[in-house]
């Protein structure tokens, strides 16, 4: 009977530490203003309903330090991956605003991001806060919470591996942060590169003239009314990329399992 405990008291233990890395690492949920209580508390109400739908008789665990060692880390990992990996969406929305506000001139004007804990400008508070909301939205919260249940039949506790399908994968992700920005810079990247452009025309033609006086208002100016102009467009752009996540999600989970 002690044994049988011992080992319900194990498996709920490391279905709770899958969950709680997550929880504490996935965009949104992991963010600096949820208190970390409310994190702990959601991951062990998560991690008892997975306790009691997973089929116990099938996980062995040896009761020593080393294997109780060896499968918290393991489960903390495979927690890890799965909850960062959709940073690098976010990741790379920012590094897109960071190149927008780079050429509107308002990097002297940053403000800090209490949930990232980083300096971003305008440009990048606005499509952060837009990308969260479009995640809410979207039930992107609901997709990982499912994801991250249903994970436990594919990979069983323990189970998890570090193959080289998952290191491809992930550097692929990490790999498409450069991507994502210039999707949703490269709008305003055009038109940029067509105003300075004309700024070398006019600095040549009438070297006289303080181009920088006429150029800089000119850009802030276009920048906004760009932004205006495109936000159905980035909209319809952050929505596909925090849709796609749901199938990169599932491809991460059966790699791990392989």
């Amino acid at each position: 009977m002690t044994e049988i405990l011992i080992g319900d008291f194990l498996v709920l233990l490391f279905i709770f530490l899958r969950i709680v890395a997550l929880i504490f690492t996935a965009p949104v949920l992991g963010n600096q203003a949820v208190p970390s209580v409310a994190k702990i508390f959601l991951s062990f109400v998560l991690a008892y309903i997975v306790f009691l739908t997973i089929d116990k008789g099938k996980i062995t665990v040896e009761v020593n330090l080393i294997s109780i060692f060896v499968f918290g880390i393991k489960e903390i990992i495979a927690g890890l991956i799965m909850g960062y990996s959709l940073n690098f969406i976010f990741y790379g929305i920012s590094y897109a605003s960071h190149i927008i506000g780079y050429d509107m001139g308002l990097m002297f004007a940053e403000v800090l991001n209490p949930m990232q804990e980083l300096s971003n400008n305008v440009v990048g508070e606005v499509l952060f806060y837009a990308s969260t909301i479009i995640f809410i939205l979207i039930n992107g919260h609901h997709h990982l919470i499912t994801a991250l249940v249903s994970s436990f039949g594919v990979i069983p506790i323990g189970k998890y591996v570090i193959n080289k399908p998952l290191i491809d994968l992930t550097i692929y992700m990490s790999g498409a942060v450069f991507t994502i920005a210039l999707k949703i810079s490269a709008p305003i990247l055009v038109s940029y590169f067509l105003i300075h452009i004309a700024e070398g025309i006019i600095a040549r033609v009438l070297p006289q003239v303080q181009i920088f006086f006429i150029s800089q208002p000119l850009k802030l100016g276009l920048g906004f009314a760009l932004l205006a102009a495109l936000v159905p467009l980035y909209v319809m752009t952050i929505k596909y990329l925090l849709n796609s996540y749901e199938t990169q999600l599932t491809e991460i989970i059966k790699t791990m399992s392989v």
